[in-house]
């Protein structure tokens, strides 16, 4: 079960107190004082923030309960990507006071969209200034109309307030109930209709519970996790509504990585989320296809805990030891239906450079990084060996702060960064074609490769097709090629990734394992993987010169919601942000604005925003796609902009390396 919400919303509390009532943890943590049971990094202490996501857990009614405590921060939702494949419900919880914020709507349509049952828990109704039942209109309007309160709050906005329950003698609540079950559930609107005392309190639990499971319906919970008001309703709701995990225990093993730390020793560790089957130490595990290592040792979550032991079965998240070469999205074995790899949020479209403080930690902080994309592997390293320089992708400027605290705290390397840049990508324009043949100069490699580039729909990424018979080649040679074409397409014309493209294998030959006649393997006679591993990208960027490409810049879309007497001083300052309004809607005392604004102006404009609106005024964006960028095309820091150029220095490179030592 995952916890998600909106930065401050009361998610690593809430954790907290389900902890305690459940009989975990003796004394509650604060987060505030950092010490909450799953903000362990010190800068999540010093921030009272979650940038990890963190397992714990606890047993209700018979039933383990695995719960995920997630970053609510937006600059963190690549960690939230990351657990939503492995989840079978989740909580969301929304403050009573500030109400649906920003990223609450962005984790409720994700949660939809990948039909994950879902509870709500409105939060925080002892704070002054909690109003459950306008939260409660809110979630109905902004989130899904799919919803019902479970319980009334008493006494809001102060210290005693409490929470009770709805039972079978609230008329009100029955009628609301058949009312949002009977929408999915014709037997019993038809049975309701027919005699309403037929349908009884057991049958509407019965129903609402199987909705809840299938996520068309989300009960919602209202509490404190301060005060407990309310959890123990919340904790019951967990038990009874969320469905629990069907795997069979005897079958062949399947489940995905989602997380990946380093331990004291800088071993690897997995957190894997085991659907079928069974993995014991000393197994030997397969994954990412044909690879496979033992698992030298095993922990799972009890009580709060990890603690070690000899296996880990269905239904369980294991940490596991000895996996050296796992990334997390690896499925475990057999995979699974959903794997955790799949993007569920846009990626980052933000970029900067990490400049070490002493030119002697160069060599360690490209390690520590390393380390870091193991974690995190949407920071999308890059580096660009004629400047020795190295990029990391990012959400927002936040994460700066982190990348910067754990590079100095856990590596012992000092950093600053460049100026953070818009990431762009690479479309082609036309349709493209190179080939180099084997023997004939300047190909100095042992095969022959021809390519075709063409576009491709928006969205489809890159797609690679054989234009050839499949036996004409070696697998191991036709996946060499493959592999490096998605490689090479990293960085195009402009030094930006090149996507929504179709390669096509329009020639391929090679020469075969030769030797000369005493029986000695010459690899100067005989074709390898290497070698169309090296030729590979001197065609392809040949062919995409021919083609030629067009740089796009990343897009967001808004809703400002801003005071109504301040609507006319907001306006100049977006078309100085070269955002574009599409609609202004009046609501009230406030005007609802939507429209598009590049990606590298967000962060300008959420700055802008408190001064601007007196602190009211409520931004909300998210990637909407990319727009052709007008005048000069950026470019990225590469080889060289000029491709031709980068193949005449490779095919140099090629024939020094490959030449006979008297010919060197």
């Amino acid at each position: 079960m995952g916890i998600l919400a909106h930065v401050d919303a009361g998610k690593t509390s809430l954790t907290e107190r389900l902890l305690h009532n459940a009989g975990v943890i003796d004394e509650l943590g604060s987060v505030d004082d950092g010490s909450t049971r799953t903000d362990t990094m010190a800068l999540e202490r010093q921030r009272g923030i979650t940038i990890r996501s963190a397992v714990v857990s606890f047993v209700v009614d018979g039933v383990t309960v695995n719960l995920i405590d997630t970053p609510g921060h937006p600059d963190f939702i690549a960690e939230v990507e990351r657990v939503l494949g492995v989840l079978d419900g989740a909580v969301l919880v929304v403050s009573a006071v500030e109400g649906v914020q920003a990223q609450t709507r962005v984790l409720m349509r994700t949660l939809h969209r990948l039909r994950i049952p879902t509870l709500l828990f409105v939060n925080k109704v002892d704070r002054a200034g909690a109003d459950p039942e306008r939260v409660l209109r809110q979630l109905a309007e902004k989130l899904t109309p799919a919803v019902i309160a479970t319980g009334r709050v008493d006494a809001p906005g102060t210290r005693a307030a409490r929470c009770v329950p709805f039972g079978p003698d609230d008329a009100g609540y029955t009628d609301r109930l058949v009312d949002l079950l009977a929408t999915h559930d014709d037997g019993l609107l038809a049975g309701y209709v027919e005699d309403e005392s037929a349908v009884t309190w057991g049958r509407l639990r019965s129903v609402l519970t199987a909705q809840t499971g299938r996520a068309r319906v989300h009960p919602v919970f209202a509490g404190s996790a301060i005060t407990g008001a309310g959890v123990d309703a919340l904790i019951t709701g967990i038990a009874n509504l969320l469905p629990a995990a069907e795997g069979d225990e005897d079958g062949p093993l399947s489940g995905t990585v989602f997380k990946v730390e380093r331990g004291p020793a800088g071993e690897k560790i997995a957190y894997a989320r085991i659907f079928t089957g069974m993995v014991r130490v000393r197994d030997r595990v397969r994954y990412r296809r044909h690879e496979a290592a033992k698992v030298t040792a095993i922990s799972v979550f009890e009580a709060g805990d990890a603690v070690p032991r000899p296996a880990a079965g269905a239904g369980r998240i294991a940490k596991l030891w000895g996996l050296d070469d796992i990334r997390i999205g690896d499925p475990l074995g057999t995979p699974p239906d959903r794997p955790a790899g799949r993007h569920h949020f846009s990626p980052p479209t933000l970029e900067t450079v990490v400049v070490p403080c002493r030119a002697a930690d160069r060599a360690a902080l490209h390690t520590a990084l390393t380390q870091l994309a193991e974690q995190d592997p949407l920071i999308n390293l890059r580096q660009d060996d004629i400047r020795q320089e190295i990029s990391v992708s990012l959400y927002g400027e936040v994460q700066k702060e982190v990348i910067q605290a754990t590079l100095a705290d856990e590596h012992g390397v000092a950093v600053t960064f460049r100026e953070t840049t818009t990431v762009c990508v690479e479309r082609p324009v036309g349709v493209g074609a190179a080939v180099e043949w084997i023997g004939k100069e300047p190909n100095p490699f042992l095969g022959t490769v021809g390519l075709r580039i063409e576009p491709a729909p928006i969205d489809s990424g890159v797609e690679f097709r054989l234009g050839i018979e499949l036996g004409s080649m070696p697998l191991a040679f036709l996946k060499a090629i493959e592999e490096t074409i998605r490689e090479t397409l990293r960085q195009g014309l402009h030094g930006w990734q090149v996507t929504d493209c179709r390669i096509t294998l329009t020639h391929g030959a090679y020469w075969a394992r030769q030797s000369h006649s005493h029986g000695v393997f010459d690899k100067s006679m005989s074709s390898t993987a290497g070698d169309f591993r090296n030729l590979t990208p001197l065609v392809l960027m040949d062919a995409l010169a021919r083609a030629g490409t067009r740089v796009y810049e990343p897009m967001h879309r808004f809703r400002l919601d801003v005071p109504a007497d301040l609507f006319g001083a907001v306006l100049p300052v977006l078309a100085r942000l070269d955002a574009v309004p599409r609609t202004s809607t009046a609501r009230g005392t406030s005007y609802l604005v939507e429209g598009e604004v590049p990606a590298v102006r967000v962060h300008a404009l959420e700055q802008r925003l408190p001064s601007l609106t007196r602190g009211e005024g409520v931004l909300e964006s998210e990637f909407a796609h990319y727009r052709l960028v007008g005048g000069p095309a950026p470019s990225r820091p590469r080889w060289d902009h000029n491709p031709l150029n980068r193949k005449d220095y490779l095919l140099a490179v090629a024939r020094r390396v490959t030449a006979r030592p008297e010919q060197r």
